[in-house]
């Protein structure tokens, strides 16, 4: 086992006091995957957990799955989305299930409360939930709709060897520049199989997905444009209110797509410049990944309005007991070296 070479990114105060140091690692990569700063280890490996979901999603685009069933830009959004569960949401995978010939049974992804719940924020008594709750749920709608244009067999969708996940497996792999053998394979939240890279490769698959090119010199892909034009366009399909993606999201005017995934992995493909940019904290707190891109983006000079705005709440935040008084900070202390 190697470890990564992290760095301290965030540190967490009581009373002016350091209590906790998050640890991880920043890589800012463009569309040849040229290095253009980091923090930390840029090219240690990681899981790349739900910010792979547009690179899902590749397949069913590109063999024109959106336009053979009908789907939304808004419902294309969906299947590369962490979603909230919020009824937006719930009724567009509906939607989608029946515009496949498919039901909620169908599904694989499992059950959980909807995201947009929380202990400050609980469902109303009675609530029942199933799986167009879950997060994947717009992904896993995507997977059938691909399964179910090509007659594939659909119960076994999420197996390894299954066609959907090897034409994944190799969009991935030519979109890293990695051998497919290579890339990291293991089971997601969701039951779907997910796969690791250098954080420099995750970085540099967004600023590719940002620039609707395979790589450098390369023409225009048109389905990795359309995937970004249709997050860009409805950042609340992609996650949901109050979540950091969309504030951020809605921050760029369109300019960026922002994608958290679980345990502290997020990403940001920007498109005036055509850079991605990826985040792993090393304890996978969602507070401290957030903190960091936030400074890390305003070190990279994009305009980025935080104070006043909905992104406040995330940019080096005041910490909080549970009657309100506040007790300490959250301070990025991220510095980017440039290459």
């Amino acid at each position: 086992m190697t470890l990564p070479s992290h760095v301290p990114l965030v540190v967490a105060t009581r009373n002016a006091h350091v209590e906790c140091i998050h640890w991880g690692s920043v890589a800012v990569v463009d569309a040849s995957g040229a290095l253009l700063a980091h923090a930390g280890d840029p090219h240690a490996w990681v899981f790349s957990r739900s910010t792979l979901k547009p690179f899902q999603a590749l397949p069913f685009v590109r063999d024109g799955g959106p336009g053979h069933f009908g789907f939304t830009d808004a419902e294309l959004a969906l299947t590369c989305a962490s979603h909230g569960g919020e009824d937006i949401h719930v009724d567009a995978v509906t939607a989608m299930l029946a515009k496949i010939g498919m039901t909620e049974s169908d599904l694989r992804c499992g059950v959980h409360m909807p995201d947009y719940y929380s202990e400050h924020n609980l469902p109303p008594r009675g609530s029942v939930f199933d799986q167009r709750h879950h997060n994947c749920s717009g992904k896993h709608t995507g997977f059938l709709g691909y399964c179910c244009m090509h007659g594939y067999a659909r119960a076994s969708y999420l197996e390894r060897e299954h066609e959907l996940q090897r034409a994944i497996g190799r969009e991935v792999a030519r979109l890293a520049g990695l051998p497919e053998e290579e890339l990291w394979y293991g089971i997601d939240g969701c039951s779907a199989p997910n796969l690791g890279m250098p954080l420099s490769r995750l970085a540099m698959m967004w600023a590719r997905l940002a620039a609707g090119t395979s790589g450098a010199g390369a023409s225009t892909d048109a389905a990795l444009a359309r995937i970004f034009a249709a997050m860009a366009a409805h950042p609340r399909m992609v996650s949901g209110t109050g979540r950091c993606d969309l504030a951020l999201a809605e921050a760029s005017g369109g300019d960026w797509v922002a994608k958290v995934g679980a345990d502290g992995v997020h990403t940001i493909g920007v498109r005036s410049t055509g850079i991605g940019v990826a985040v792993k904290m090393a304890d996978g707190d969602f507070s401290a990944v957030y903190a960091t891109t936030i400074a890390v983006l305003q070190q990279l000079g994009l305009p980025l309005a935080v104070e006043g705005t909905a992104l406040a709440r995330w940019a080096d935040p005041v910490l909080r007991n549970v009657r309100g008084i506040a007790v300490g900070q959250l301070k990025a202390t991220v510095q980017l070296t440039w290459v």
